[in-house]
């Protein structure tokens, strides 16, 4: 499908479809040219979702689809977004091959300008557009092949385009979230960050294997591998700038493509959700799907260990200890608690041989951040209040939402060991989520750090029309853009 964005002064042009905005106790505002028949939006309420298709009686579109936004006071990008999926979905259903979304100026004011309109209609008309089919043997090519988002000027634009590419790196990580574990292995998972650098001179991957991370003492990221068949990878992407680097930034993602939880094996109901403990990694790429068509003044590093976590006779045992990169020995009480263990070589490589002043981690780490949050906010955890913040904001704008969760130092004294320095888990004090990130907090040194658990907004989120229900959600990749967006001033 393609995309593209045309200014209101232009003459509408044929299409099959013509999708219209409408506010409620406000009058339906139609292109010139454009008639319905009266009847056909007469009791039209324009709630939030209400729709109402009709056949135009005049001008160049064959049938007319009225949305509701709702008042005008709760309309804000989200809904434009929401907006663009569902326009993207009925086009496709119908089936109509062209369309066109028609953004009135008091929509875009709405959504925070003409930009920030551009941009969430294209987010939610590429979003709202994805359909993981390529496992289906009658899997049928799309229907819809052009939509024409028509707005204000040069603004809309250029918040469409950006849109445009962040829609589409939202929806790269979903496709490698939705794949099947025997298809997404850590093998592919490494394939997939050298096509994303592929795509743009400005990235380069480097992919480090068993024997090089053996060098490197990463016993414990190592340790998590023994019981599969499949190696394990620490995949290292680079982002470089056109324009002189304002600061250096590291995003790590946990890569477990399946976790059957080693020894300590998970019950069989919902395992096959597992094959999304790799959502981190996936996010981590996704962003730098999204950074080879944008630019920011920053040079990012992006870190995927990747691994499986299967059980055999060589796997991980409770009580065994390893060493991790940073000489920290750790006592393995859980085997089920391996997310941690590849974060924590991956994290103390990227402080000491990066040396970045910001690093951010996403991983579905604990089921805890669940009970505690549910599935519709990630928890941010860290040793930086103001990174933590600026996280939260970012969320919040672009509708992943991040809320905070306290780290003190009994959290951390909680994760010594008696036998090693440290243990995976705490022993019954409860806080599972905040003990992760206790744990992880011995790998990043003094350098900001924020720990973002996404093991609830990974997938199952509800229903936004753009994402939700069973299927991955891609988050990470827009809150990383909107965090870097911000942070640069842009």
């Amino acid at each position: 499908m393609k995309l593209t964005f045309q200014d209101r002064s232009r003459p509408l042009a044929r299409t099959a479809l013509l999708v219209v905005p409408a506010l409620a106790e406000e009058a339906i505002p139609l292109p010139p040219g454009v008639t319905v028949p009266r009847h056909a939006t007469a009791d039209f309420k324009a709630d939030f979702r209400e729709s109402r298709l009709a056949d135009a009686v005049a001008g160049p579109a064959q049938r007319v689809l009225v949305v509701g936004l709702g008042k005008r006071r709760e309309v804000d990008a989200e809904r434009v977004r929401r907006l663009g999926a569902l326009a993207a979905k009925r086009a496709e259903k119908l089936p109509a091959a062209r369309a066109a979304i028609w953004l009135p100026a008091r929509v875009e004011k709405a959504a925070g300008g003409p930009e920030e309109a551009g941009q969430a209609i294209a987010e939610g008309v590429t979003m709202g557009a994805y359909a993981c089919s390529r496992f289906k043997s009658d899997a049928k090519k799309p229907k819809l092949l052009r939509v024409t988002a028509i707005g204000s000027g040069a603004a809309f634009r250029h918040g469409g385009e950006r849109g445009v590419a962040i829609g589409a790196a939202n929806v790269f990580a979903r496709d490698l979230q939705d794949a099947p574990g025997n298809l997404m292995r850590p093998r592919d998972l490494a394939a997939a960050a050298r096509r994303v650098a592929g795509r743009s001179p400005r990235i380069r991957c480097r992919v480090l294997g068993e024997a090089q991370m053996a060098r490197l003492g990463m016993g414990s990221l190592l340790s998590v591998s023994k019981g599969s068949v499949e190696p394990a990878f620490l995949v290292h992407l680079v982002y470089r700038p056109r324009r002189r680097a304002r600061g250096r930034l590291a995003v790590v993602g946990k890569g477990l493509t399946f976790d059957a939880g080693g020894i300590s094996l998970k019950p069989p109901a919902k395992m096959h959700e597992m094959k999304y403990d790799m959502s981190g990694g996936a996010a981590v790429i996704g962003l730098f799907h999204a950074l080879g068509d944008l630019d920011f003044p920053f040079e990012v590093h992006g870190f995927v260990p990747t691994s499986e976590n299967l059980p055999d006779g060589k796997a991980n045992k409770p009580g065994d200890v390893v060493r991790a990169m940073n000489g920290k020995t750790i006592e393995v009480l859980n085997t089920d608690a391996e997310g941690r263990l590849i974060l924590a070589d991956a994290l103390a490589y990227a402080a000491s041989k990066v040396e970045p002043d910001t690093i951010v981690d996403l991983a579905t780490l604990t089921g805890a951040v669940v009970v505690a949050l549910g599935h519709e906010l990630t928890g941010v955890l860290g040793n930086d209040e103001k990174l933590a913040a600026a996280l939260v904001a970012a969320g919040k704008a672009c509708g992943e939402l991040v809320w905070p969760l306290p780290l003190l130092e009994a959290h951390k004294k909680q994760m010594k060991s008696k036998v090693a320095d440290l243990r995976n888990v705490n022993s019954g004090e409860g806080g599972g989520a905040i003990a992760g990130a206790a744990f992880l907090a011995n790998f990043v040194g003094d350098i900001p750090w924020a720990h973002l658990d996404i093991a609830g907004t990974a997938w199952d989120a509800e229903e936004r029309d753009y994402q939700g229900g069973s299927w991955g959600t891609g988050v990470g990749v827009r809150l990383l853009v909107e965090y870097l967006r911000a942070r640069s001033g842009e």
